[in-house]
Parts: structure tokens; sequence; C-alpha cells
């Protein structure tokens, strides 16, 4: 069996996409996934499966569509991709609520840095299938843009290292 970590995008933020974490854990349990955990309340789920990325990818997708009819990005990791993102931070000496990882399904374009608008005092770096960022003065007040971000789902370095965490005890 595999560890994988689902990271859903835009759920439980800013009161958009309201999903229980209670809910999505059953969803996981109904497709067959064992040791489900969830983590924070914003679409964060650790559990082991026999099934490829990609199956577990569409399955949930498909699911998350049927409970809020619309559809619902998922991202997928393993365990071992969840670690070494994490190991990959470029911007280790930032807080970990500072650097963000944001995750795509693909890897990013190599201008996707080039096309970013709105910088301020910003860093970025870009991942095997992600893109990093560091915002030295809060993610919040930040006016980034990164067009080839807009289909990913970011989490901060501290939820990254959780995850991570959580998904290598499996």
């Amino acid at each position: 069996m595999t560890a994988f970590i689902a990271l859903l995008r835009a759920v439980n933020v800013g009161g958009t996409g309201k999903l229980p974490m209670t809910e999505l854990k059953a969803m996981c349990e109904a497709a067959g996934h064992m040791a489900v955990r969830t983590y924070i309340a914003s679409g964060n789920v650790v559990f082991e499966s026999r099934q490829s990325e990609a199956a577990v990818r569409a399955d949930l997708e498909q699911r998350l569509a049927d409970h809020a009819g619309k559809p619902v990005g998922v991202v997928v990791r393993t365990a071992a991709e969840m670690a070494a993102v994490r190991d990959a931070n470029p911007f280790p000496d930032a807080p970990g609520n500072r650097a963000v990882v944001i995750f795509l399904d693909a890897p990013p374009p190599a201008d996707a840095l080039e096309r970013a608008v709105g910088r301020g005092h910003e860093e970025m770096a870009l991942g095997l299938r992600e893109i990093y960022v560091r915002y030295d003065e809060g993610m919040g007040t930040s006016k980034l843009r990164i067009p080839a971000a807009k289909a990913g789902t970011a989490r901060n370095m501290n939820t990254v290292a959780k995850l991570a965490a959580m998904a290598g005890r499996l």
C-alpha cells in the first residue's frame, strides 16, 4: 500500500466550498482507503491506498463533484513526494507560515516565474510539480499573481511538514 496526501482546492477557505472534514474522511473510507486522517479544516487528508495516484485523484474528484454539485480540484502526492517537497524548500530560513508551496498537477512552465505579476518583496522558485513562494511581508497583503498557479492549491511550509510527518508514519 502507498501512503498518499490529497490536497483539495478552495475548500473551507474564506467561507467558500464548505466541507466538514468528517465528510471528507468518510468519502475516502468509502473509496476503500485505509488509515484515513484529516489535518485542519482546509482540505488535507492523509491515507493509504492500493490505487495509483491517478486513480485516487480521479475517484476523489468524482466523489467531491457529486457531493458539492461542482468540480473540486484535488492534488495528490505520495508520502515520499511530500517529504521531498518539504526537503527541497528553497527558503529554509523563512518562517513556516511565510513560505508557501503551490501544488500543481504537472510541472510548472519554465517561464512561470517570469509571467508573475504584482511582485513586491516575494521570492519564488520552481519545484518539480510545485511553485515555492516566500512572502516576507505576509501573503494576505501581497499583490503577487502567478498565472501558472491558478489551478493549483497552496499550503504553507508548516502544513507541508505536518502532512509529510503524518504520511510518513503510515
